[in-house]
C-alpha cells in the first residue's frame, strides 16, 4: 500500500510516497480503505516542528522525535469504507462507510489504516460524502469543545470568532449558533460571504476595522488561530466573560491560571479530548444540516506536497482534503 511519509523536520518537499506492509488488525480493530483525509494545522505544525514558542518546540521534539516525526506517516483523520474487522469487533463490519479521528497517533496518509474499535469511529451519514465527513472533525472537535465544555454557550450570549474562516473557526461560527448565541465572525474581506453564509449574524473584515475597538461586548471571544491576545480583547468581552485560545502559548498559560485566581473575565484553553460520542453527535448535527462541511480545496496523493503548502499559506478557508482511491459517489 501506499503511505506518505515524513523523514524529517522541514518544508512540505520532505514529504514522499512510500510503499509499506499493508496492516492486519487486531482483535478489537478495523481494517479501514481510506478514500479521504486532510492536511490539518497540526500536520504542518509536526512536519515544521512550528510550535508557539521556544518551551513548546523543546517538549515537542521530546515528545514526537528529536530529528524528525517518530510516527513517520501523519494524518489526524480519514474516512473510508472497512475493509475488515478483527474476532472481537461487534459494532462494525466489512463493507460500512466511516470517517475516523487517529488524532496524534497519526497514521491517516495511507491507503490503508487500521483503528480500535473503542476509537472515535462512526458511520458516515448518508448524505454526505468521504470528502465532506472527513472536513468536518479537527476543526469541530476543538470547536465543540471549546465552547460547549469550557465555554458552556447558552442562547442569547455574544460570540466573537476571530479567525472564522479557517477549521476551527467554520465549526465555531455553526456550533454557537446551533447554541443560539449571536455570532460575529473576524476573517479577510474574501471571505465575509461564506462566513455569513455558514451563520453569523455579523462579520468584521480584519483588514478593514480593528474588532478590538469595537463598541460591542462579547460573552465570548474565541480567537480559533492565535491572531490576537486576552490583553488586547480584554475591553471588548463582558465583567464575566470567556477569552478562549484555541493556541495557547505560556503567556495564555499563566493568564488561565492568574484570572482563575482573581475571578472576573477568564482566559480558558486545554487540550481537545476526542471522543465517540462527540464524533457521533457532530455527525449527527452534519446529517440534519445544522453543520456544513467546507472544503478548501482536494489534492490526491500525489500532490500531497501541494496540500501542506496550501496549509503553509495560511489561507485556507475550511479543510484541506486529501482523496486516496476512487471517491464515494
Amino acid at each position: 500500500m501506499k503511505t506518505v511519509v515524513c523523514p524529517k523536520y522541514g518544508p512540505p518537499e520532505v514529504l514522499q510516497i512510500q510503499e509499506a506492509e499493508e496492516p492486519a488488525p487486531r482483535e478489537s480493530e478495523l481494517l479501514i480503505e481510506v478514500k479521504a483525509t486532510t492536511v490539518t494545522s497540526a500536520d504542518a505544525r509536526v512536519r515544521t516542528m512550528r510550535m508557539p514558542s521556544p518551551a513548546f518546540r523543546l517538549i515537542g521534539r521530546l515528545a514526537l522525535g528529536v530529528f524528525g516525526p517518530r510516527q513517520r506517516v501523519l494524518g489526524t483523520e480519514l474516512a473510508g469504507v472497512v475493509k475488515a474487522v478483527g474476532a472481537n469487533v461487534s459494532s462494525f463490519r466489512s463493507g460500512d462507510s466511516v470517517v475516523a479521528v487517529v488524532g496524534i497517533r497519526f497514521g491517516a496518509h495511507a491507503e490503508l489504516v487500521c483503528v480500535p474499535e473503542s476509537s472515535p469511529v462512526v458511520r458516515v451519514p448518508a448524505n454526505l460524502t468521504h470528502e465532506e465527513a472527513v472536513a468536518i472533525p479537527f476543526g469541530a472537535f476543538t470547536a465543540l469543545y471549546y465552547l460547549r465544555d469550557l465555554a458552556r454557550v447558552e442562547p442569547g450570549q455574544r460570540v466573537l470568532v476571530v479567525g472564522a474562516s479557517g477549521a476551527v473557526g467554520v465549526a465555531a461560527v455553526q456550533l454557537a449558533g446551533f447554541f443560539g448565541a449571536h455570532v460575529t465572525g473576524v476573517c479577510s474581506a474574501a471571505n465575509v460571504e461564506r462566513v455569513r453564509s455558514l451563520g453569523a449574524s455579523r462579520v468584521i473584515d480584519y483588514t478593514a476595522e480593528d474588532f478590538t475597538q469595537d463598541a460591542a461586548e462579547y460573552d465570548v471571544v474565541f480567537d480559533t488561530v492565535g491572531a490576537t491576545s486576552f490583553v488586547r480583547c480584554k475591553r471588548t468581552l463582558k465583567p464575566n466573560g470567556q477569552f478562549l485560545a484555541a493556541v495557547l502559548t505560556l503567556t495564555e498559560f499563566r493568564q488561565m491560571l492568574w484570572t482563575l485566581l482573581v475571578g472576573g473575565k477568564r482566559v480558558k484553553g486545554g487540550v481537545t479530548p476526542e471522543k465517540r460520542a462527540d464524533l457521533e453527535f457532530l455527525m449527527t448535527l452534519a446529517a440534519a444540516g445544522h453543520i456544513k462541511p467546507v472544503i478548501d480545496r482536494r489534492y490526491t496523493m500525489r500532490e500531497i506536497v501541494a496540500a501542506h503548502r496550501r496549509v503553509d499559506s495560511g489561507r485556507k478557508v475550511g479543510s484541506v482534503v486529501v482523496t486516496v482511491g476512487e471517491p464515494r459517489v
